[in-house]
């Protein structure tokens, strides 16, 4: 229990430290894509992922970069790229490709700096770099992973709640094939 009560804390404390314009940033660029594709590697990939099903239940067109039935990205669209570094290659890839075609681009990342975030339309750092540091208690990666995750969610919950889409509407719109 006390490992879990030390999580919860790390977590609100990152968030905390979150600025609260992000929220705003990012629900401006989803509403102004035409469509949304989302990237993470890893266990980023996994949060990518979540934000994608959150995405889709709440009326986007979204598509995971890499999966077999995504299309191509094109000017007008928006690449989520979550990356704790914004240094993974792949990531660099897929942000240099989208900025060739004219899509826009946003990172939710811990760096403000990074090669990503540099092609980044918009750049959302999640906490601020003291969150990072002395983080002996937590495997690689978890407080920006859970962080993001919390961050995204909220998100969500934020939009659904403007767009005044009840429960039993989203629901319609998950996995029935599970």
């Amino acid at each position: 229990m006390a490992h879990q009560k030390l999580m919860v804390k790390k977590v609100s404390a990152v968030l905390e430290h979150t600025h609260e314009k992000f929220d705003d940033q990012l629900k401006e660029a989803l509403n102004s894509a035409s469509r949304v594709f989302v990237s993470g590697a890893g266990r980023s990939g996994l949060v990518a992922r979540f934000f994608a099903m959150r995405l889709m239940h709440g009326g986007y067109e979204v598509y995971i970069v890499g999966e077999i039935v995504t299309p191509s990205i094109r000017e007008g669209d928006l690449l989520i790229v979550i990356s704790g570094s914004g240094e993974t290659e792949t990531m660099i890839s897929y942000a240099r490709r989208a900025k060739q075609v004219g899509a826009k681009i946003s990172i939710i990342t811990t760096k403000d700096k990074s090669t990503v975030a540099d092609m980044s339309d918009l750049t959302i750092v999640i906490g601020n770099p003291a969150d990072y540091e002395n983080l002996e208690y937590f495997p690689s990666g978890t407080v920006f992973e859970m962080a993001a995750l919390m961050f995204l969610e909220a998100l969500i919950s934020h939009l659904i709640h403007e767009k005044g889409i009840p429960e039993h509407e989203m629901r319609k719109s998950h996995a029935n094939l599970e």
